[in-house]
């Protein structure tokens, strides 16, 4: 049986290994677009940038996340009940105290990032300080700590930056083949096959690392909802929390589909709550919340 412990230890082994499969698929895709398009440069700048990639989604994706989401710091000073909130739950889950964040909208919702439990931030909107009870504020950030405790933080953050930087490679390489390219490659058959190879791989790639992206934050989200339970020994008040947060309707602006898959349930608020087949499915950033609250009402 899968305990805490497990899934941390497995968390940060899927940290390395998403990694490393990250930067074997960019120069996979970087070896097959040079022979494509007959620009042989092009498979060592995909390692160079492959590299370079790796690090800065190791090291500042959490940066960029809170950037993204316009996300500001504040202190003690700023809203002591929420930080005497957090910093209780810090004391019984045994991890060190985060940053807190806020963003300045009505929409309900909160995420937590960061590369591990020493460089954690919790990111609240004000629409989630203000509509929430206590007993329920306490469920979502028990949620978000057991995030963080999990190290999720580490292994979602970073694949919000390798996703988005497939999708770029693969839309590089499809305007360089339909308008730009070496004019004097190889139109035989062997030329034809790489380039349609190129073309398929280039528009399957960031629809395969989507589905990866949402399949692991699917499954994050039920750990961490039981974690969070265990944690403040009241899941009522995370069940309480996700029927509010599902029931407004209103999107968060400043969300988008490279991090909709951070926050505690989906912020752009397209699809959820509605009922669709298996295949849709592969493209929902969260677990149906029906399912959550059932589950977190039968703990």
């Amino acid at each position: 049986m899968a305990t805490t412990y497990t899934e941390i230890s497995s968390n940060k082994r899927r940290t390395v290994f998403l990694i490393l499969g990250f930067l074997i698929f960019i120069m996979a895709l970087g070896w097959v677009f040079s022979l494509a398009l007959n620009i042989y440069w092009i498979f060592p700048a995909a390692i160079i940038f492959a590299c370079f990639q790796a690090l800065i989604s190791y090291w500042y994706s959490d940066k960029i996340t809170l950037s993204i989401s316009k996300a500001r710091e504040i202190t003690h000073d700023d809203n002591k009940e929420l930080f005497h909130l957090v910093e209780n739950l810090c004391i019984a889950a045994g991890l060190p105290m985060p940053k807190i964040y806020v963003i300045d909208d009505a929409a309900p919702n909160a995420f937590a990032t960061g590369r591990d439990p020493d460089h954690a931030v919790i990111c609240y909107t004000t629409g989630i300080i203000q509509k929430l009870e206590k007993v329920e504020l306490e469920g979502v950030t028990a949620h978000e700590l057991s995030h963080i405790g999990n190290y999720d933080i580490r292994l979602m953050t970073v694949v919000v930056i390798l996703v988005g930087f497939v999708a770029l490679i693969s839309d590089w390489f499809l305007r360089i083949s339909f308008f730009g390219g070496n004019r004097d490659r190889d139109e035989g058959q062997l030329g034809l096959i790489l380039m349609v190879v190129g073309i398929v791989l280039a528009l399957l790639a960031p629809v395969f690392a989507v589905i990866l992206q949402l399949a692991l934050s699917r499954n994050r989200e039920y750990l961490a909802d039981s974690s969070g339970a265990l944690l403040t020994r009241y899941p009522e008040g995370l069940a309480r929390a996700l029927e509010k947060i599902s029931a407004d309707r209103e999107p968060l602006e400043v969300a988008n589909k490279a991090t909709a898959h951070l926050y505690i349930t989906n912020p752009l608020k397209e699809h959820e709550g509605t009922s669709r087949g298996w295949f849709s499915g592969l493209f929902d950033t969260h677990p149906p919340i029906e399912e959550r609250i059932k589950r977190l009402r039968e703990m």
